[in-house]
Order: structure tokens, then sequence, then C-alpha cells
């Protein structure tokens, strides 16, 4: 196969002078092409340098949300297997951990909570001494510049794994039309709001809602303005799809369902254009951000979504596209930290303006390494 070099001025071709302004016929194969020799995009790729100086997209450490999960107990840095270099913190070792998040020029973490004990409506959320506000509280003494989110869902701290309350006779709400096992939507916004409120009080400076359920948005904004708490914002999982990636999560946050899934809440990841609505829906009750969860298997959606709407977009690197990475590379089928960081200019590349993601802490130091 050969490739035809860019002709020159008087360069002579099957016996004919061609001037260099004019497109050349050549054959590639056997087939007649037209090459047009102004238009050349390799030679904006011939050095690192160049490379870098027309990149369209960057990353950097400031795009970078690292999720983490805080349990009870002290000096607490158990591995999670599933996902290597992760692990449930204490809360005195989750202050620790927020001067390298700080160090590595990552402005905020996303805080998952694994208490003690669990109930059927998930009591420790809304505790003023449950483990989250516990652990916003030290984080906000130990690092006050740190953006704290706080994750605001049921299902790691129910008894049932599910995200709130659900159908059943023993409950004040039980509902005999629905289904038992049903996830109730209004009785569990209630209990959202509270929590919400409890979160922000004790520090939070972002409430993300993630449980999917009507009117999630409207509810919490209204408890936090009736609180007094209107300056806090809402990043709301406004397309979070019920995905096989959440795998190593729930080992994580110690949260599986223990009976169904969440298919009836969270979903179906075979609709783009039911994303819109959703996040549509979300918008007019008073989201200040949004986010569409997981990432690199939504792009389309990432990208619709980024188009769409004019909020501030952040996207879920989730456990399952951590993990599948690491137990790639493990196998030495590839190379992690080129992987990885591809992975997450996708999605930033996709429409992304924050990126959540397990990998935030090495992506930050192997982009110090580039630089």
């Amino acid at each position: 196969m050969g490739e035809n070099n860019v002709i020159g001025e008087n360069n002579m071709i099957g016996g004919n002078t061609v001037n260099s302004l004019q497109p050349v016929q050549t054959t590639i194969n056997g087939h007649a092409t037209a090459a047009e020799p102004g238009l050349r995009p390799r030679r904006m790729r011939i050095s690192p340098a160049l490379r870098q100086m027309v990149r369209e997209t960057t990353l950097s450490p400031a795009d970078f949300i690292y999720p983490l999960f805080v349990r009870y107990g002290e000096g607490e840095r158990r591995p999670i297997a599933s996902m290597p270099g992760q692990f449930q913190l204490s809360v005195d070792e989750l202050a620790r951990e927020a001067d390298s998040v700080l160090e590595l020029g990552i402005p905020a973490v996303l805080l998952f909570g694994i208490p003690p004990e669990k109930d059927w409506c998930g009591s420790d959320n809304f505790n003023p001494h449950g483990i989250v506000p516990e652990a916003i509280r030290a984080l906000k003494e130990a690092a006050p510049e740190l953006i704290v989110i706080s994750d605001m869902c049921f299902c790691e701290y129910t008894d049932h794994g599910h995200c709130g309350i659900v159908n059943s006779p023993t409950v004040d709400s039980y509902n005999a039309s629905l289904p038992e096992g049903y996830l109730l939507n209004d009785p569990t916004l209630e209990l959202l709001g509270r929590a919400s409120v409890v979160h922000a009080e004790a520090g939070a400076d972002i409430i993300a809602p993630s449980a999917m359920l009507d009117g999630m948005v409207a509810a919490i904004r209204g408890a936090l303005d009736g609180a007094g708490l209107a300056h806090v914002p809402i990043l709301s999982y406004a397309a979070k799809y019920a995905s096989s990636f959440y795998g190593p999560f729930r080992e994580a946050a110690e949260s599986p369902p223990s009976f169904g899934d969440r298919s009836q809440y969270q979903m179906d990841p075979a609709n783009r254009r039911e994303a819109l609505k959703e996040v549509a829906l979300d918008a007019a009750e008073g989201a200040d951000m949004i986010m569409v969860k997981p990432a690199l298997p939504y792009l389309d959606v990432l990208a619709a979504v980024r188009e769409a709407f004019n909020l501030p977009t952040a996207a879920y690197q989730v456990s399952g596209e951590y993990a599948m990475l690491h137990a790639a590379a493990a196998n030495g089928w590839l190379d992690l930290e080129k992987c990885a960081l591809e992975s997450l200019t996708s999605i930033k590349r996709a429409g992304a303006d924050m990126i959540l993601t397990y990998f935030a802490k090495d992506a930050a130091r192997w982009l110090a390494g580039k630089q």
C-alpha cells in the first residue's frame, strides 16, 4: 500500500508538471482519490509538544470529586477487596485523608456512610449524631476549604438495602393497592428532606440526592429553604441508571438489596430520551447541578444532557468501571494509568464539568507527573 506525500511546486506526476496549490489525483490500492495538499491533519501530531498545544480536552485534578466511605470506629482503614486502593475509613482516618486530597488539588469529596446498625427507615441518616453528620463535622474542622458533598439516599442505612421506606403492613404508610416491597415515594421524600437538613446543619456544602424518586429535588429544596439553608446547593443524580456496574460499590457501602433490585426507581439502561425528561424535571424543581451515572457506558446520555441543559454537569465513573480497569491491569492486559486517564478524558470530552471517580488521587498524581 502506498501513501502520497505533499506535492510541491513543479513536481512531476506521470510526466506532467503539477502546481502545489492544485488537487492531486492519485491512487491508493488501485482506488482513485483526490488529495488536497493543504489538508494534512497529521501535521498537528508530529510531536508531543504540538499535540499538547492543540489538545481540545485537558484533565485537571480540579475536575475530580473523590468518593469516600466512612464507618464507626477508630483507626479503621479497611480495604475494599473489589476496589483496590479504596477503604472504609473511620472518622479520624477520614479527617487525615482530607489533607492528602487537598494537597493533590482535588477540591471535593462525596461521603457515603456505613452505620453500626440498620433499620427499616434508615434512621442513622437523619440522626444529628449519625455517621455522616459526624464525618462532615470532622472534615470541615480538619479542612474547612474542602467541599464536602453528602450523598443523600437510604440504601446504606436500611436493613433491606432499598433507598427508602418499602411497602409493608408493618409500616404506617402501608398502601394495600401497591405490591409489598414497593419503594414508597412520598413517605421517603419526607425523610430525604429531614436528613438533608441534618447534613447541611452539620456543615455539608452540597446535598446530592441519589434515590431517583419523583419529586426528590423539590422536597429537599423545600426542606432546606424552610430550615434557613437556602444557600446550600443541590447536585441531583438526575439520570441514574439501574446498572450492573454498581456491584463493587455494594460491597464497599454494605448496601445490597435484601430482595429484588432497584429497577422500579432507577432508570432502564435502554432509555436515552427518558434521561432528558428526568433532568428537565429536576432542573425545574431547583437542582443547581445535575449528574449522569454511570459514566462510560452512558457517554451518549452525558453528551445529550450537556447539550440540552445549561447547568453544571457531573458524571460518576462508578465502582465497576474502576474495578474492571484494575482487574485487567492486574492480569497484564492493559496499562492502568493510560487507560484510566483515557477513560476520564472521554468522560470530560463528552461534556462533564465534574467527574466523580475513585481514580481521583491516582489520576492527580499521574497528571502531575506528566506536567
